[in-house]
């Protein structure tokens, strides 16, 4: 299984929304998600927006995007998030984050 971080950043006066959209994920986005391999998935955010992401998949951040880039629900999830981000006009989130490199690791 690998471990993948990401961050992303949410903008400041979007955060409370953002946070809100996340109380409520969408049932066939949760089980997308599962079905291509997302596990362990957790987000967590600093006050000023800046967003630490973290999952579990069995081969890479690529192809877990890949198995997500086939589900219908991915594409009006991305649609409904992108305003949220400090990314290029008309860019998805999942087209952006940013991986981290995983130097330590204890079970």
């Amino acid at each position: 299984m690998k471990r993948i971080g990401f961050i992303l950043k949410v903008k400041e006066e979007l955060i409370a929304d953002y946070k809100e959209h996340h109380k409520n994920v969408w049932d066939d986005m949760l089980n997308a998600l599962h079905e291509t391999g997302w596990r362990n998935y957790s987000l967590f955010m600093r006050d000023d927006g800046m967003l630490f992401g973290y999952f579990e998949t069995p081969e890479s951040l690529q192809a877990a995007l890949a198995g997500m880039e086939s589900k219908e629900v991915n594409a009006r999830w991305q649609k409904l998030m992108s305003p949220y981000f400090e990314i290029p006009e008309g860019a998805r989130p999942d087209q952006m984050l940013m991986e981290l490199e995983e130097i330590f690791h204890t079970d």
